[in-house]
C-alpha cells in the first residue's frame, strides 16, 4: 500500500521519547488536530535539514504507512520559532503547560481554527515576556470558552466583586498592554485555581 501524503501547518506541542534514530513530537494541524509525527535526526544533518522543536508553528510535508496513526515528517519549513519562550523558567513552565492543556483534549473541527490562533498569541506573548500567570489564566479562559462552555455566562458572575473585577480586567485588556503589576501576582493565581475548580467540576476539560 503506498504511503498516504499531508500537507500541513502545525504547532509542535509535545515532545515525546522514541526509538533512535527519530524524534517523536505530537502536533495540532488546524485542519486535522492532534498528529503523532516521527522525524528522523540524522547524524550530519545537511543544510536542507530542519529539526523541529517545540512551540515551532511549522510547513509539514508528511507521510503515513499506517492510515494516519502515525505520520513521518518528510519536509518541514519553520514559520515561527518561539525562542524567547526559554529564557525564563515561568514561561516555559506556562508554554508546556497551555500545550499540553490542547494535547490531552481532541478539539472538535469546528473549534480547531481558534484554537490554533490561541496557541499562535500564547506562544507569541510568552517568548515576548508577558507575565506568565497573566497569560495561563486568560489562555486557559478562552481555551474554554472556544469550546463551548459558559464561563462567561456562568463563571464570572460567580466571582465575588472584587476577584471579578480583577478577572474582568485581565480578560478584556490584551496581552501587550498588561504588566505585571495590573493585577498582584497572589490575586492572579487565585483566580487561575477557582476557573480550575469550575472546570473540573462543570466541564469535561482534562486540567491534568
Amino acid at each position: 500500500m503506498p504511503a498516504q501524503p499531508l500537507q500541513t501547518e502545525a504547532f509542535v506541542l509535545v515532545r515525546r521519547p522514541a526509538a533512535e534514530p527519530f524524534h517523536a513530537f505530537l502536533l495540532f494541524s488546524p485542519e486535522h488536530g492532534a498528529l503523532l509525527a516521527l522525524q528522523r535526526a540524522p547524524r550530519k544533518p545537511g543544510p536542507g535539514h530542519v529539526a523541529l522543536d517545540l512551540f515551532d508553528e511549522a510547513s509539514l510535508h508528511l507521510e503515513s504507512s499506517n492510515q494516519g496513526r502515525t505520520w513521518f515528517v518528510r519536509e518541514a519549513r519553520v514559520l515561527s520559532r518561539s525562542r524567547g519562550i526559554g529564557r525564563s523558567y515561568e514561561a516555559l513552565q506556562a508554554a508546556s503547560s497551555f500545550a499540553a492543556l490542547i494535547a490531552r483534549n481532541p478539539v472538535e473541527a469546528s473549534s480547531r481554527a481558534g484554537v490554533a490562533s490561541l496557541l499562535r498569541t500564547v506562544f507569541a506573548a510568552l517568548a515576548t515576556e508577558a507575565p506568565p500567570a497573566v497569560v495561563r489564566f486568560k489562555s486557559l479562559y478562552r481555551f474554554a470558552s472556544e469550546e463551548g462552555y459558559p464561563v462567561k455566562q456562568q463563571w464570572l458572575p460567580s466571582l465575588p466583586a472584587g476577584p471579578r473585577a480583577q478577572a474582568e480586567l485581565l480578560l478584556r485588556t490584551p496581552l501587550a498592554a498588561l504588566d505585571g503589576n495590573a493585577v498582584p501576582m497572589p490575586a492572579c493565581e487565585h483566580l487561575q485555581r477557582r476557573l480550575e475548580t469550575y472546570l473540573r467540576e462543570n466541564t469535561e476539560i482534562l486540567l491534568d
